[in-house]
């Protein structure tokens, strides 16, 4: 297939230079005078990253998630190497909204290998937001668990009377763990109305290694049928401390167009991914495809009365999932491979505006409105029980959103400030008629093709925050509120019982296999959170956070085991043995159930010594509890929860240099999910090395992630179906091995800029 990136870019490039040919039209529209007060542009409740630290990570990561990571709050469930999954206070994935230059970009995989944060490299990160409380409205409804914003470089134009701005940055990194590389360039030629950037990435790993051996050594995997003889052995051999199917390549690519004048600004965005690969230790199948593109169209400008912003944007996903190398399928003594397409168009529309009623009055509005079509299917494979027919797992999936917003935020005097918002959002979706293989499953088939799969879901949301400031050194944050989610297409439209067909259906890598359930409900969550936080009086010096946060959510999409009421399919693992089996990958269904969550974000910082021989050393600290459970009469754990967890570093700053050291410590992890048996986990502790040093047009990094070669587990990693024959009839792959973390990695990267 051609890619994405070959077909567009030549186009991308006309385009480029039609609008810079526009430029005497741009430089001759009418001068607007603004004589609104000045309008906050830090939402409330907003932890913004540090731009510094982003830079310095971009040579120990290729992974945009892993920027978090020293957010109070933030945890990171484990996927592929590019593919991380945000977690805030327990709630991760569809329960967030997160955005990438203001699109609402949807996962089109059965198991989630392509998240948002996956579609931008961290070299093209300019800056992120991180709602970890509680977001306001105007932030995006659909979701529970809080909001990240993350957005490439805004455009930069000449100066006044500097006539052209030309620059351009380049950059390369090596990691020794996996052997990965990576490029990326950038380059901006702009006029003092018009700007035109690109921005490009590539980067290549192999499997990675843990800090010992947690596995046997031997081949990737050796395929025999029950009581028979071998009939199918891999050629690649894998070490005791090499994780099978966590080798990733991927390559980003985005052109971006700006034309200005005086106030106003409309910016065009063109985005391309090409993934030929990435390996997920902890799902049955491997991406074996992924290419993405993006069109972003937004304007923005400031009146009298204000601002206003309105984007549109098309993201087109072609996503293709098989075993890599490291895995395999069983069937009649060979291994064909299981092809899995899917394809997903999201279009979606925002227009808001914030209207200063007064000095101390801003109100926002606005509306957004999302079109999301979703086809999975599944090629026949083979001569057995994958075929004769095209297996269609979600056929013309719909899912349309509808959003409308208020939000009032006063300014009531110098200690007082706060914001109340109201939005209602309307969420249609819709589904084909769906086949299976073959006659086996017509059973469960006809039972979905013959129900009403519309759904319309009316939900709303209301945030209510206030922020005092006792004193210079002291600021505290409160609020409430009540945000809803719907289910996505998989948790509704998801039909089959089949134990195959089930495994296929996994957006949170614990081995298991799941159905969806035409009957689920919204998720309502009502928060209340707090924000404590003490500092100097110009918050530069020492400081000190503690939040405590509840959650309660009205049906939460949880997941109980599947019985014989739940198919109609004969020979589904949907039976009384799944009902009791432990220690074991079961089946379940989603469902609806009370919840649960709560726990406390501590962070701060404090000078250890200044103006030294040595330099400057400062102490910075972030720690997190939370626990999630259910209110059901089962009284079970919530799956995928963070374990008690912190990091305590010390940062040196002597001239160019910035030097750290930091300690990372996660206790056992034993509070898990009777009902999935998830996997429980041990305490451990790692230490990494970082420094860098700046010049003015160049930046050098270097450090070692897990310097003393821990081994360990990720308590958000998974269950580790890595290598192997991952699916049935055999077994499938052994249980009891959680995916294990990278053991030491030497890593450097320099970017220079010219």
């Amino acid at each position: 297939m051609q890619s994405f990136t070959t077909r567009k870019l030549p186009t991308a490039v006309a385009l480029a230079l039609s609008i810079l040919s526009i430029n005497a039209w741009s430089e001759t529209l009418p001068e607007v005078t603004v004589k609104a007060g000045k309008i906050e542009t830090q939402p409330v409740g907003a932890v913004a990253v540090d731009k510094a630290e982003m830079r310095r990570m971009e040579a120990a990561t290729s992974d945009s998630a892993s920027l978090l990571g020293n957010v109070p709050g933030v945890s990171l469930m484990g996927a592929g190497g590019v593919s991380s999954l945000p977690a805030i206070h327990g709630l991760a994935d569809d329960r967030l909204r997160i955005k990438v230059d203001g699109m609402d970009l949807v996962s089109a995989c059965a198991n989630h290998m392509n998240p948002p944060l996956s579609y931008i490299d961290p070299s093209n990160v300019g800056s992120i937001q991180v709602f970890s409380g509680i977001a306001p409205v105007s932030t995006g409804g659909d979701s529970i668990g809080g909001t990240i914003l993350a957005n490439s470089p805004e455009p930069e134009f000449a100066a006044k009377g500097q006539g052209h701005l030309l620059k351009g940055e380049a950059g390369a990194v090596y990691r020794s763990n996996g052997d990965s590389k990576g490029l990326n360039l950038g380059a901006t030629i702009a006029s003092e109305s018009l700007s035109m950037t690109y921005s490009g990435s590539t980067v290549e790993a192999g499997n990675y290694t843990a800090g010992g051996d947690f596995k046997p050594a031997g081949p990737a995997f050796v395929a025999s049928p029950p009581g028979g003889p071998s009939m199918y052995t891999s050629t690649k051999w894998l070490d005791g401390d090499e994780v099978g199917s966590s080798m990733y390549k991927s390559t980003n690519q985005q052109l971006g167009l700006a034309v200005r004048s005086d106030n106003h600004q409309v910016d065009l965005k063109l985005g391309w991914q090409d993934i030929p690969y990435q390996g997920f230790p902890n799902q049955r199948m491997d991406m074996t495809g992924n290419e993405s593109e993006q069109i972003n169209l937004r304007y923005k400008g400031k009146y009298q009365w204000g601002g206003l912003e309105a984007r549109v944007y098309n993201e087109q996903t072609r996503h293709v999932m098989n075993f890599l190398e490291d895995k395999a399928y069983w069937y009649r003594g060979n291994a064909p491979g299981m092809p899995m397409d899917t394809e997903g168009d999201n279009t979606g529309i925002l227009v808001k505006a914030d209207i200063a009623i007064s000095s101390r009055d801003l109100l926002r509005v606005g509306a957004e409105s999302q079109r999301y079509r979703l086809d999975d299917w599944w090629d026949p494979s083979g001569t057995g029980g994958m075929s004769p027919n095209t297996f269609w797992n979600i056929n013309d999936g719909q899912r349309d959103r509808l959003g409308l917003f208020a939000e009032w935020e006063a300014n009531w005097n110098q200690q007082w400030l706060s914001l109340l918002g109201l939005r209602g959002e309307r969420v249609n979706m819709d589904t084909g008629t769906v086949q299976g293989y073959n006659a086996g499953y017509n059973g469960d088939a006809s039972a979905f093709n013959n129900s009403d799969r519309s759904r319309t879901d009316n939900n709303w949301d209301m945030t209510a925050l206030a922020r005092y400031l006792p004193s210079n050194s002291q600021t505290v944050e409160f609020g409430y509120a009540h945000k809803t989610r719907s289910p996505n297409l998989y948790e509704r439209y998801a039909w089959s019982t089949g134990g195959m067909a089930m495994n296929m259906v996994n957006m949170v890598g614990d081995g298991n296999g799941y159905v969806g359930n035409l009957d689920l409900k919204p998720e309502q969550a009502n928060t209340l959170s707090a924000t404590m936080d003490w500092h100097d009086a110009g918050q530069q010096n020492w400081g000190v956070k503690v939040t405590p946060y509840y959650t309660y959510v009205q049906d939460y999409i949880n997941a109980r085991r599947c019985g014989a009421g739940d198919t109609f399919m004969t020979g589904s693992p949907c039976n009384a043995t799944n009902l009791t089996g432990a220690n074991k990958f079961v089946f379940l269904k989603y469902v609806n159930q009370d919840a649960r969550l709560y726990g406390i974000d501590v962070s701060g910082f404090i000078p250890l010594a200044k103006n030294t021989g040595l330099g400057n050393f400062t102490a910075t600290g972030v720690m997190a509890y939370v626990k999630g459970k259910t209110t059901s009469d089962t009284d079970d754990d919530l799956y995928n929860i963070m374990p008690l967890n912190a990091k305590l570093a010390v940062v040196q700053r002597l001239g160019n240099w910035t030097n750290t050291i930091e300690g990372q410590f996660v206790d056992a992890k034993t509070d898990v999910s009777q009902e999935r048996n998830e996997l429980k986990t041990a305490g451990y502790g790692l230490l990494n090395l970082r420094a860098s040093y700046d010049w003015k047009q160049a930046r050098f990094d270097v450090g070692v992630e897990n310097a003393l070669n821990k081994l360990y587990s990720l308590p958000l990693g998974g269950a580790y179906v890595g290598q192997g024959i991952t699916m049935p009839p055999t077994g499938g792959a052994p249980y009891g091995i959680a995916v294990p973390g990278m053991g030491r990695s030497i890593y450097a990267g320099v970017n220079v800029k010219f």
